[in-house]
């Protein structure tokens, strides 16, 4: 039974950083020498992302109000409670604005809603965002809660998976996805190569899906086909997020994408032969934007029209890599700009994993 995606939102924070800026808030808490700050402009510049939101940003009353920054960092690194503070105080609100306007695209009543899926690896509380969200939007008491926590870049779409299953068990199950992450609480402090390509990339968001087994009356609309997953051997430590004393902290070895290149093309050909469709029928592509050479990677190893990929590289130059939520962003656009087809959504996390999820794309 296919997954109807009756509506989409997606929010980001208010306040924004160029490019520029973000280099400079890199100099102030990781350079520790004139060389490293000429080598952390280029490494800004190669994300490609040129703007990023964060809930941190506070305007200085003092230079006025053209001037951000991130306050939140001084000299010290800030321990993971207050880092945790700050998500409960603003992973609520976000994900409050992508899901008022999922629910708003899909024209479907908050008291309609059986089922909420929540997603986020920025951040833990408990109650907490999908408490937030139930009294917020004021959804039954009743409404069935489920949390993908962890997961990563790729955890939207195990959501969407979990979401299918609902509408599978039960055909009158109408379920509300909500991906918040808050990636800039963890950016990390001093010269560690990893860790500064991260900081470099990841940047704060929400998005949210209405979803149900019952079709859509209007179109553009998205229907989910089927989902799948991959774990690519001996890659483990090319990847990973680990809870330390400063924040969440991240691995992300320059290697990745040679690894996910080996191992992507016959482990995608072989899992849409099951479901009956050639990779040379997808016409719209929904690629993770890890970083601007793992757009490249799958461009290249997939014969992939580097048009295919716009979406993705849109996103991340006007967003940056938004974790789980980043995924929705380009589902979204690729549902309002494409043309009709098979639509295959892919993205990567720690594992190395890759996960897929096919659509189609009807108008």
């Amino acid at each position: 039974m296919p997954l109807t995606l009756h509506g989409i939102g997606t929010a980001v924070p208010t306040q924004r950083l160029s490019q520029e800026e973000a280099v400079q808030v890199a100099h102030r808490i990781n350079a520790e020498s004139p060389e490293q700050k000429r080598l952390m402009s280029r490494i800004y510049q190669k994300t490609k992302v040129l703007s990023r939101g964060s809930v941190l940003l506070d305007k200085d009353a003092e230079r006025g109000t053209s001037q951000e920054q991130l306050s939140f960092y001084g000299p010290e690194s800030p321990g993971t409670a207050e880092r945790m503070q700050a998500f409960e105080a603003h992973a609520g609100p976000l994900a409050l604005q992508a899901a008022s306007k999922a629910l708003s695209d899909s024209k479907i009543s908050p008291g309609a809603i059986t089922h909420l899926v929540t997603v986020s690896c920025t951040g833990f509380q408990s109650p907490g965002v999908d408490l937030f969200l139930i009294d917020k939007l004021e959804l039954a008491p009743s409404v069935q809660r489920t949390h993908i926590g962890f997961m990563g870049c790729h955890g939207a779409l195990n959501g969407l998976r979990v979401a299918h299953a609902f509408a599978e068990m039960d055909p009158k199950a109408v379920v509300l996805l909500c991906a918040v992450e808050l990636c800039s609480l963890h950016m990390a402090y001093g010269w560690h190569p990893e860790k500064v390509v991260a900081n470099g990339l990841f940047a704060d968001g929400a998005a949210a899906v209405v979803a149900s087994a019952k079709p859509s009356c209007s179109d553009p609309t998205l229907v989910l086909r089927g989902s799948g997953s991959t774990v690519i051997p001996d890659s483990s430590d090319l990847m990973h997020w680990e809870i330390g004393d400063h924040g969440f902290a991240m691995g992300l070895s320059p290697r990745v994408p040679d690894a996910v290149g080996a191992a992507l093309l016959p482990w995608l050909r072989g899992w849409l032969k099951d479901q009956a469709i050639e990779l040379e029928a997808v016409t719209s592509w929904a690629v993770h934007p890890g970083g601007p050479r793992i757009l490249s990677t799958c461009s290249d190893v997939l014969s992939l029209d580097p048009k295919l990929l716009i979406e993705s590289r849109g996103v991340l130059e006007e967003h940056g890599n938004m974790s789980s939520a980043t995924i929705l962003f380009i589902l979204e656009r690729l549902r309002r700009r494409s043309s009709a087809g098979p639509c295959l959504a892919l993205a990567f996390g720690p594992g190395l994993s890759a996960e897929v999820a096919l659509f189609n794309l009807a108008r």
